[in-house]
């Protein structure tokens, strides 16, 4: 599975998704681009968005992109909250599906 990773999520979390191609939206040249026009340009290439933001099912109209949307549930964006969450995201991963937002944490 194609995986990138959100602007607010560590980059070292990648690691953590062995089996998978894991990308940080930083390392794609695509830090600070707004939701929307990331989406458009992830769904090009990705399967997965993993993000801790919340509000991105709010902000924006998910059927219309090609991309899965994984939101994680943690106390905060650190690897070190994260990291206990990561057997959970692996877990959501195999439930995820273009064009819808998956939780996990």
């Amino acid at each position: 599975m194609r995986i990138l990773l959100d602007e607010c999520v560590p980059k070292r979390l990648g690691r953590e998704f062995a089996g998978h191609e894991v990308n940080h939206v930083t390392e794609m040249g695509w830090a600070s681009i707004k939701n929307g026009r990331l989406l458009a340009l992830a769904e090009k290439s990705f399967d997965v968005f993993i993000t801790v933001d919340r509000n991105l099912s709010f902000q924006q109209h998910l059927p219309k992109y090609k991309i899965a949307v994984l939101i994680v549930r943690s106390r905060s964006n650190r690897r070190r909250d994260l990291l206990p969450l990561v057997p959970r995201i692996l877990s959501a991963l195999g439930k995820c599906k273009a064009g819808q937002v998956t939780m996990a944490g």
